[in-house]
């Protein structure tokens, strides 16, 4: 039987409350099937690898290889993998394969916050 105009169903809660929290905002973040992921602006051809800059779009990672065939991008990964003590497998690329802007999905168990903050802490180093 349809609904009169005007009418509200009773005993119902009418606000519905999210099940999940909202993204945190800012680079590192958790995607829908609960990985976590970092948003990254590569710097690649530089010195040395290094984590430049935290914004709140992208962590700025300066890549000690070249841009050709791939090499920036296992290079980031590796280095990825030594700032935050995770294995090389549990770093992978997710997004950006030719771009400077990419997406890095961590399969490892970790928390946003605890990424964050071995990346707050590599950037103090230089």
């Amino acid at each position: 039987m349809p609904k009169k105009a005007g009418a509200t169903s009773k005993g119902k809660n009418q606000t519905k409350e999210p099940e999940t929290a909202p993204p945190a905002a800012g680079p590192v973040a958790t995607d829908p099937k609960g990985f976590v992921t970092i948003a990254i602006h590569a710097k690649p051809g530089s010195r040395q690898n290094a984590v430049t800059d935290l914004s709140t779009e992208a962590v700025g990672v300066a890549i000690a290889a070249p841009p050709s065939e791939g090499e920036a991008n296992a290079e980031l990964c590796r280095y990825l993998s030594k700032v935050l003590d995770l294995r090389k497998s549990d770093v992978v690329l997710d997004k950006g394969g030719k771009s400077r802007e990419k997406v890095v999905k961590l399969l490892a168990s970790t928390t946003p916050e605890e990424v964050l903050e071995k990346l707050k802490t590599e950037a103090e180093k230089k």
